[in-house]
């Protein structure tokens, strides 16, 4: 395969039905940082089509018949997980219809940026959220605190969605890559769209989580604040964690696979499996 890509990507579909009064605790039972794990998930499904799209586009321009097939495979792993956060947002919306407005607008703008620019920017535009997701998903992977202490519905989609991510985070990246080469101008416009895009997903997701926490009733909880402070900035860490991989993005030579963390991935088919045999015997 091009580049640094060492792993074929799996479609694996599965059903996780996570339970819905347990949409606003699920993580550890605070309300604080599930909601913003909650806002973050709204984004997805949208995100998702637009990456796909994005994708789609050059796929049957891939001249190398391994990429051709990651890309494929790119596809199928985004839509199943757009489809399982459809899912999971529809309990956000039951609680807080806010919601629905969010990821509305979401779409929107989405739908705005498709419309008005080339497909080497929605390309550069996916290949930079896709590193976002990336480094969250490695940061989910290697906390144990984000899949123990939540509800087991939810830790197992998340992991799954964090596993796949990790599984097919170089893909988009050599299509980009194949597409546009490693010039400096591709270099220019992949380093200023992260840039930019992570300005824009910031600035729609802290507002509405605030406004989430606020409609929870929450906002003027101190030891939910501390709580999500200790999660995201502190022992924990999770959000904190992220800033340096944010940045190694801005390295010229710079590939998702620089960072190997496809030790991840060796019991991937094992939880699959295990997931997929409770699912059924619970159905």
């Amino acid at each position: 395969m091009p580049a640094k890509t060492p792993i074929l990507p799996t479609r694996r579909d599965l059903k996780f039905n996570p339970p819905a009064e347990r949409i606003h605790d699920w993580l550890d039972g605070g309300v604080h940082f599930t909601l913003l794990m909650n806002t973050m998930s709204l984004v997805i499904p949208v995100g998702e089509r637009f990456f796909i799209d994005a994708v789609r586009h050059y796929r049957d321009q891939i001249t190398d018949p391994e990429l051709k097939k990651a890309a494929t495979a790119f596809i199928g792993q985004e839509a199943t997980h757009g489809r399982e956060h459809d899912e999971y947002n529809a309990l956000m919306f039951q609680r807080l219809p806010a919601a629905k407005e969010f990821e509305d607008s979401v779409k929107a703008l989405l739908a705005r940026i498709k419309k008005r620019s080339p497909p080497s920017a929605r390309l550069s535009v996916t290949i930079a959220l896709e590193h976002i997701t990336a480094i969250m998903a490695d940061g989910l992977l290697s906390e144990p605190y984000m899949i123990e202490q939540s509800e087991r519905h939810f830790a197992a989609l998340w992991k799954w969605h964090a596993l796949e991510e990790t599984e097919h985070k170089g893909v988009p990246f050599d299509v980009y890559e194949m597409m546009m080469g490693r010039g400096p101008r591709a270099y220019v416009e992949r380093s200023m769209t992260l840039v930019v895009a992570t300005a824009i997903f910031w600035g729609k997701v802290i507002p509405a989580f605030i406004g989430f926490v606020r409609d929870e009733g929450k906002l003027g909880d101190l030891k939910g604040w501390r709580e999500f402070w200790r999660v995201g900035f502190g022992e924990v860490g999770f959000l904190r964690k992220m800033v340096r991989p944010w940045f190694n993005y801005l390295r010229p030579g710079f590939h998702p696979w620089d960072h190997d963390n496809s030790h991840y991935l060796q019991g991937i088919e094992d939880f699959s499996a295990s997931w997929q045999a409770k699912a059924l015997t619970a159905g």
